[in-house]
Formats: structure tokens, sequence, C-alpha cells
């Protein structure tokens, strides 16, 4: 139960911070250039670097930390089993045999690497959505791809959808939550009996959680319909997008440090072979 409620992407937290004030262009693009360079960086210095920059993001974001933290707890099976698998399939020095698999030092390194990479990308993630409204992101991603309308590309309702999917993921876990609650309730056990009788129990919920979800879908079509929602064909914006001196000082900053990771990564101490 405590995994639907980890789960941050999609929602929002409103505060005055510096990347909450920033233009939603400049953060999608830097997160995908930010994103790159943490698959680009195999140097322990320069991943160092890395993990301290998101560190201080967060801290920065004036998000609380726990709530930031706790996007983490959903994945960390996913971590344990990569770790796992390069803890025992990396061959080097050997640390300890279990069986017929043999765990190196050289695997505990690249496992914590791997893992830690996975961390850093799910919470630079969970930030974006944190720190930018649903109708700021809908405006960013329909911004950044305005060149495809020349190949006739509807790019205003490809955002919207988008958004609307990422918005409603916190939705729906609530909704789960509430259905798993009510089933409970009425006696339903989720927690025992082999993987079969706890797929057999997930059947129940999963009816309630699509017939809901085509309910909510059905409103909010009626809610667009009846504000004359006709796509995005002449339609302006109250407030338009502006990239001011704290996006170019982030981009600056952003460009500075990834170079200076950049040459840092092409000398130095590998993670691990």
């Amino acid at each position: 139960m405590f995994l639907l409620n980890d789960i941050q992407i999609g929602r929002y937290l409103p505060g005055d911070s510096f990347l909450h004030r920033m233009d939603p262009r400049v953060k999608i693009v830097l997160l995908f250039f930010f994103l790159l360079l943490i698959f680009f960086v195999e140097n322990v210095t320069g991943f160092a670097v890395l993990s301290v920059s998101v560190a201080l993001l967060m801290v920065f974001s004036k998000v609380p930390l726990g709530m930031q933290l706790r996007s983490i707890r959903p994945i960390l099976w996913i971590v344990l089993f990569t770790f796992g698998v390069h803890l025992f399939m990396t061959p080097g020095t050997e640390v300890f045999r279990l069986g017929p698999f043999t765990a190196t030092w050289e695997g505990i390194a690249r496992g914590a690497y791997i893992g830690l990479r996975l961390v850093l990308l799910i919470l630079l993630s969970t930030l974006l959505t944190l720190t930018t409204s649903p109708l700021r992101l809908t405006d960013g991603l329909e911004a950044l791809l305005s060149p495809l309308r020349r190949l006739r590309v509807p790019v205003h309702e490809l955002s919207m959808m988008m958004t609307i999917a990422l918005r409603f993921v916190p939705t729906l876990l609530e909704e789960l939550d509430r259905i798993m609650k009510a089933q409970k309730a009425r006696g339903a056990d989720f927690e025992r009996g082999n993987i079969v009788q706890r797929l057999r129990a997930v059947v129940p919920i999963l009816v309630p959680l699509f017939l809901s979800a085509f309910r909510r879908a059905d409103e909010l079509a009626l809610a667009m319909e009846a504000r004359c929602y006709r796509g995005g064909e002449g339609r302006t914006q109250m407030k338009e997008l502006r990239t001011g001196r704290l996006d170019y000082a982030a981009i600056a900053v952003f460009v500075i440090g990834a170079v200076g990771i950049c040459a840092v990564s092409l000398g130095g101490l590998p993670i691990a072979p």
C-alpha cells in the first residue's frame, strides 16, 4: 500500500523557488541534456559531481526532501535486482561465492553505479513535475514541439494528451488506494497466498479502476466541450512564456558544469570495466 503513496511523478507542489520560476521550456531541455549527461559519465569524480548537483537541486527546490525521496521506494526492487545482476555477472576480483555465482569488487562498483543512475533519473523526473504546474508543462511542451506543425503534426493536442496522462497518474493512484481499502474492508486479502491467488485478488480491483478512469475521461471531455474547446487552432495564451535572466543564468551554469564534467570524464579513475 505504501508504494501507491510514494509515487510522486505527476504531482505538483506550488512554491516560490527558482525552479518553480524557471521557464518550463528551459527546464525540459536542461532535464533532457542532464539525463544524457548521466548516461555519458563513466568517471567516479564526474558522477560524484552529478550526484551533488542533483542533491543541491533537491534542496533549492524547497520541496520537502521526504516527498522527493519517497519516489525512490517503488523502484527499489529494480535497483536491487540490477545491483545483484552486476554483482555476480561482472568479472574481476572475487569477494565471495554463492553457489555457482561469484561476487566481485568490480561488480559491486558497477552495480552501485547503475543503481545510482536509476535513482538520479527518477529524482530528476520527479523534480520536474513537482516544480512545474500541468498548464505550464503543457505550454512548454507545445512550444518545444511547435516546429513539427510544418509537418502537420497536431502539436497542441499531443502536448495536452501527454500532460493530462501525466497529471492523472496521482489521481488514478489515489483511486486505486481507495478501492483497495474498500475491498479490504469487505474481507479481501491482497498479501497472502501464492502468485496466482494474488493475481486473482487483483481482478476485483481492476474492473472498478477502469470504470473510474473511463468516467473521469468522459467528465473531462464534457468539461472541455462546455468551455468550447476545439483544439489548438487559433488559441492564444493568457500568460506568454518568457525566458528571463534566471533562465539564462541556469543555462550558463549548466553548460559550464557539463563541460567541466565531460573534461573530468575523459580521464581519471573509471567506475568499473
